[in-house]
């Protein structure tokens, strides 16, 4: 069995009910459900949520709820690496018939089926116990900067100061889409950003955190401009 769990609580606080507000048109949870349905990767998805309205919702986006979320699992401090084991001890009766279990966030709009699929062949293909969509840094991190409390200028790296940004090393952050992972590594709490993982990267203009309202716009600008709606 292949299992796609969508965490979705109802206590979204600097975006409220973010998880169902309109995004261009459709519930923002619509775009996750979706994708992973056209992925043809899962025989079951499930949304890991709280709260009733969310819940019947995606039921009707053609999600399964075999259970709500319990209240110590549902506050702003809970990690996902607990609501994703919990959502699999509450979903499947035997763990051995679990292959894979990818963790599929529910404000992920840009997430595409074909990555899904992508990284689920690389999880399989590999000895990796996690793989998780990410992408490119669009700067030098070698090359940031920070702001003192006197208001002063300071390099995080003052020794690439001279050194040509060709000439350093990329790096990369997780895209905050989806996270395939070992039934046994999500319950046995493993970290995911760790040298057991692998990553399928995606390009930069797919990639967008959806935090705060400034970022809320700007993620549909760029939705529309690409020809997605």
């Amino acid at each position: 069995m292949k299992l796609a769990v969508i965490p979705a609580r109802g206590g979204s606080k600097r975006i409220p009910r973010k998880n169902i507000k309109a995004f261009c048109g459709k519930p923002m949870i619509a775009y996750s459900i979706e994708a992973a349905l056209q992925s043809g990767c899962f025989d079951k998805i499930v949304v890991s949520t709280d709260d009733e309205e969310i819940a019947t919702l995606a039921q009707s986006l053609g999600a399964d709820i075999p259970f709500m979320r319990p209240k110590e699992l549902s506050d702003d401090h809970t990690a996902t690496i607990p609501v994703i084991a919990h959502a699999i001890t509450a979903s499947v009766h035997d763990l051995s018939e679990v292959e894979a279990v990818c963790c599929l966030y529910a404000t992920a709009p840009f997430v595409q089926p074909n990555y899904i699929q992508e990284a689920y062949k690389k999880l399989l293909a590999s000895q990796s116990e996690y793989c998780f969509s990410a992408t490119s840094f669009p700067f030098p991190i070698q090359r940031a900067i920070k702001l003192r409390e006197d208001g002063a200028v300071e390099m995080f790296y003052p020794e690439h100061f001279g050194t040509r940004s060709q000439d350093l090393e990329e790096a990369y952050h997780d895209a905050g889409q989806f996270y395939w992972g070992r039934p046994q590594a999500w319950l046995e709490g493993k970290m995911i950003f760790a040298p057991h993982s692998s990553v399928v990267l995606l390009p930069r203009h797919l990639v967008q955190d959806i935090d705060t309202p400034e970022d809320w716009t700007r993620a549909e600008f760029m939705y529309k401009a690409m020809g997605l709606s």
